[in-house]
């Protein structure tokens, strides 16, 4: 019997945000299901999971809630396994300066 996934993201081909989060799940060797959202034509799934910003990625992990906003889900993914390939700095002067990097290059590409 096939052993049920724990993770589940809703992304759409394309997304740097969604592609951001497949690479970490690639890179922690984590499996997860994924399932294809048209943004044109927004699932129920993508409107209950994400009501204020309706966008992609969602991750939902087990029954918690899910988790939206890209770099917040690597966040997450660190802290869950933070002994398989760090995405983070170990120390938080140099998290801080990531940090920075990452909400300066999406808002450049948020304004393309």
């Amino acid at each position: 019997m096939g052993q049920k996934c724990e993770m589940k993201l809703l992304g759409k081909t394309g997304s740097v945000f969604a592609n951001r989060v497949r690479f970490a799940l690639k890179l922690k060797c984590i499996e997860y299901e994924y399932f294809e959202e048209d943004l044109d034509n927004k699932s129920e799934l993508l409107l209950k999971s994400n009501p204020v910003f309706q966008n992609v990625p969602v991750l939902f992990h087990a029954d918690g809630p899910p988790m939206i906003e890209s770099l917040a889900i690597l966040e997450y993914l660190d802290e869950i396994q933070p002994d398989i390939h760090p995405l983070l700095p170990l120390y938080p002067a140099d998290r801080v300066q990531c940090r920075i990097l990452a909400y300066t290059l999406d808002n450049m590409v948020a304004t393309l």
